[in-house]
């Protein structure tokens, strides 16, 4: 899954240089992400200016902020496209990279039961599932780097939290404790997830499999056969479908409670009175980065759930292939007439 790109020099090109150009761009993104919530500040204590003393501020003023955040909102939505892009590509020659590896050992593993699955849709979906969930931990680590000093620096501006008192850096510990908490919550709720997903694949690739020898062999996936393979993969995403109610009713309680927590640490500092709208709005945001940077686990473990499962398949596939997998010869290769080349006359 990983030797066959990041160690192999055909790949190097897009192993190590493209790495480094998503690193560049996802932290540029996040630079960016950094003074539109400046901006945030400054665009709200304005309108608090014109709202709290009508005809404080002048049109041009007014102006000039929508043009500063239009400026980097299109810078913004610029590199994210490119980004989006060149991942895709990246990700793709990755898939490459892993498929051409397996079919150099095909002829060791293709007796192993589902071997073309994990070939073909195996390879796929640890592609596609390391699109989505690689940028974001990368994304999560750069944002907790960004934001974290913004606020650590903006905590100085709380008076107290409440129950707690004064404490240095509140902000920063209730982001960190608020995300822990959940993440420990979803990780233990979750914890027969992975199993099932894993057992899930196995049961579904059980089925296609009968199915795929009925396609050529009449006496195969018989109505009595079929029904029992299917009747094992309903049981257990019936299973699935159950362990996931309570684990959705843990997650989004969690997540929609969290959307209160910025504003419940704030309780005592906007009822003195202390701070202004712009202030409040810088807060409510980093806060929100933050917190959502140290939840990456909470939000995303479905797909970590998913990952893990692919996983396990390709990574006993891979052992089959350390281990020789039975060492059967490959096929003779058998050169395919040319177009241009009649064929002999039989």
């Amino acid at each position: 899954m990983f030797r066959s790109f990041f160690l192999s020099r055909r790949w190097l090109p897009w192993s190590v240089l493209g790495s480094l150009l998503i690193l560049f761009a996802t932290w540029y993104r996040v630079q960016l992400d950094v003074q539109i919530n400046e901006w945030f500040g400054s665009f709200y204590d304005l309108m608090q200016k014109a709202l709290g003393k009508p005809g404080s501020i002048t049109a041009g003023e007014f102006w000039a902020q929508l043009a500063t955040f239009l400026r980097i909102a299109m810078v913004y939505v610029t590199i994210a496209v490119v980004l989006d892009f060149f991942v895709k590509h990246y990700i793709f020659r990755w898939r490459t990279a892993m498929n051409d590896y397996y079919m150099q050992h095909w002829h060791r593993v293709r007796h192993i039961e589902g071997a073309a699955q994990r070939v073909q849709e195996d390879t796929m979906r640890f592609a596609t599932i390391m699109e989505s969930l690689g940028i974001d931990f990368m994304r999560s680590v750069m944002v907790l780097v960004a934001f974290l000093p913004i606020l650590a620096a903006l905590s100085a501006k709380v008076t107290e939290l409440p129950v707690l008192g004064a404490i240095p850096y509140s902000l920063v510990w209730v982001a960190i404790g608020f995300a822990l908490a959940g993440t420990l919550l979803l990780a233990l709720v979750g914890i027969k997830l992975p199993g099932l997903q894993f057992q899930n694949q196995r049961v579904e690739a059980a089925y296609r499999k009968e199915l795929v020898y009925g396609e050529d062999d009449a006496t195969r996936a018989s109505r009595p056969v079929s029904d029992k393979l299917y009747a094992d993969v309903r049981s257990n995403y019936f299973r699935l479908f159950f362990h996931y109610l309570y684990f959705d009713v843990a997650k989004w309680s969690y997540i929609q409670f969290g959307v209160m927590v910025p504003y419940i640490a704030l309780g005592p500092t906007l009822i003195a009175g202390v701070v202004t709208l712009g202030v409040m709005q810088q807060i409510v945001r980093a806060f929100g980065r933050v917190e959502s940077a140290f939840q990456f686990l909470v939000l995303s473990w479905s797909t970590v759930v998913e990952l893990m499962s692919v996983y396990k398949r390709l990574r006993a596939f891979e052992r089959q292939i350390d281990a020789g997998g039975g060492d059967l010869p490959p096929p003779a290769s058998i050169q395919p007439i040319q177009p241009d080349q009649p064929a002999a006359a039989s």
